[in-house]
């Protein structure tokens, strides 16, 4: 999957209840490609009702021991994933680029029948050191992860998250289909 242009690829994860068509997701597949990054969305398993240890699986698959050339996405319930795969990580690596989308390491209100995917939250500790350029972002107003979640990620990770007024929880039923604050994250 590397560019002979850039040597950069990305990966996309989707959350809770969505698949990689919807959202915003292939508009940034699109520009990525187009920008010649090689970029995949992959399908998580079951993603109505998600299973911790699928989907850091299919995670893994995925990313397996990322490099500097290595950007990955992720939105809402995808950010707790792919956390969990980089906090499993044994032996050196780097992320070259991380952009959470709506990410949370704590339980939520609104989604209680994620409490058990969610568990006792993730230590991020150390992570940020491991990541060349990391970018959070939320919404002013975000139905499901309260923006205070969001703001806690950031601060574990040692950043402030980047916000995006009327968004709502970046769905396309929010009327988001795309997301430039994330693309200019990468470039």
């Amino acid at each position: 999957m590397t560019s002979t242009a850039t040597g950069r690829r990305a990966s996309i994860f989707h959350g809770y209840g969505a698949t990689p068509d919807d959202h915003w997701f292939g508009w940034l597949a699109e520009r990525l490609e187009n920008a010649r990054i090689p970029t995949t969305v992959p399908a998580l398993p079951d993603p109505e009702a998600p299973d911790p240890d699928r989907w850091t699986a299919a995670v893994e698959a995925v990313v397996g021991t990322p490099d500097r050339d290595a950007i990955v996405v992720a939105h809402s319930l995808g950010c707790i994933t792919v956390l969990r795969h980089l906090r499993s990580l044994t032996g050196p690596w780097r992320l070259g680029n991380l952009v959470l989308v709506s990410g949370f390491v704590d339980k939520l209100p609104a989604l209680p029948l994620l409490d058990s995917y969610i568990g006792d939250g993730l230590d991020v500790t150390g992570l940020s050191d491991r990541i060349d350029h990391l970018t959070v972002i939320r919404s002013d107003e975000d139905p499901y992860v309260p923006t205070g979640h969001t703001d806690r990620l950031a601060g574990l990770l040692g950043t402030s998250a980047l916000i995006v007024p009327g968004a709502g929880h970046f769905l396309a039923s929010d009327g988001v289909t795309s997301i430039p604050r994330v693309l200019d994250a990468i470039a």
